[in-house]
């Protein structure tokens, strides 16, 4: 399968110009249908000729083992299946036995996702520092100056704001040799760029499928380490967290399986399987190539005092400025081109996939001239 055959299986992308994967990627056909091909079985069928536990847990290893395999994981016990990327940061913040204090370090080109536990925490006498960039730009001094002392950094793999790529692997290690644990925010990497977790060597990475993996809401995971995951002790706990439910106490599921809580829908789960294995057919280093190379396309279209992303783009996301984000994000819509607006920096962002065409770039351009003419 190439690009233009997965663009032609989604049908949102029949009838507009698309260009916001970095906050939703529409699906194709068959991965909602694998979704909705499990929920009938799991409903109709199953109740009858089996056990639906057996059926919904089987679909939780199936899926379990898959991401393994695909972010490059030592074994499936080190994924945990979550609901969004929001929820594995959450799982890993709540995890921790924090005393007043203990110091948190993050960027402040962080997404909400990667800020509000960490203010939640404030509350509670958690210092938390915010190391300052410049340009979708951390300097790894900064950083190391930040982390010294701190119990945990969280980070972005790429911006949401510049489409930028921070170095995850030196920033893990400055944050290890700091004595900190590293938790990243994976989101923009799975289904646009290669992700190798082992070789970033972070403590967790948290990411979801309905963005560039084209999945549907609810199909988070988290990568734990599994010596990692044996300090953490997650506050919410249920059958799927524990290693024998009935016992008259519990002993914690091995790895990062012990985030994992009860009866959740694995429809989600069964899709960004069905997802993970499109974009494999695909090909990451593929959908990477076609991804820069249409980005590259519409960012040396914009002036250069409009463009906030790097005149090379390093992602998909490229953010442009423009003087009311809001209503232009209106006016394309009704021309049926869709990007976002951002709230910091008040710019407008286009999110660039490889099922993107270059007449659809050049179109995206002509609607945006009039906002620097």
């Amino acid at each position: 399968m190439n690009p233009t055959e997965l663009r032609a299986d989604v049908p949102a992308l029949q009838s507009t110009d698309y260009f916001n994967f970095g906050a939703h990627g529409p699906s194709p056909q068959y991965v909602v249908e694998a979704a909705d091909e499990f929920v009938r079985s799991h409903e109709y069928d199953v109740p009858a000729e089996g056990d639906p536990y057996e059926s919904a847990f089987a679909a939780y290893d199936e899926t379990r083992e898959r991401v393994a395999d695909f972010v490059g994981a030592s074994d499936a016990d080190e994924i945990a299946l979550t609901e969004s990327t929001t929820a594995g940061i959450n799982a890993v913040a709540t995890a921790i036995d924090w005393s007043p204090g203990d110091v948190v370090v993050r960027t402040d080109l962080e997404h909400p996702a990667g800020v509000l536990p960490w203010q939640r925490l404030e509350r509670e006498g958690v210092e938390v520092r915010v190391v300052e960039t410049e340009d979708g730009r951390l300097d790894p001094e900064d950083f190391a100056d930040a982390v010294d002392g701190a119990t945990l950094a969280c980070f972005s793999a790429v911006t949401w704001t510049h489409g930028t790529v921070l170095p995850v692997q030196e920033l893990v290690d400055i944050a290890h040799d700091a004595g900190a644990l590293a938790l990243v925010d994976a989101v923009q990497v799975p289904g646009q760029r290669p992700l190798d977790v082992t070789e970033w060597g972070a403590d967790a990475v948290a990411a979801a499928g309905h963005k560039w993996l084209l999945g549907v809401w609810g199909g988070g995971f988290l990568h734990v380490d599994r010596e990692v995951a044996e300090t953490l002790a997650p506050r919410t706990v249920g059958w799927r967290s524990v290693e024998t439910p009935t016992a008259d106490d519990f002993a914690f599921a091995a790895g990062a399986r012990r985030f994992e809580v009860g009866s959740a829908n694995p429809a989600p789960h069964v899709a960004l399987r069905e997802a993970v294995d499109v974009v494999d057919e695909v090909g990451v280093d593929s959908i990477q190539d076609r991804v820069q190379e249409l980005a590259g396309r519409f960012a040396e279209s914009v002036p250069d005092d409009r463009l906030l992303s790097p005149a090379s783009p390093e992602t998909g996301l490229v953010t442009v400025d423009v003087d009311d984000p809001e209503a232009t994000v209106q006016r394309l819509r009704e021309d049926d081109v869709v990007v976002r607006a951002l709230p910091e920096p008040a710019a407008v962002r286009a999110s660039i996939h490889a099922v993107n065409t270059a007449a659809e770039v050049d179109r995206l351009v002509d609607a945006l001239a009039a906002e620097w003419e």
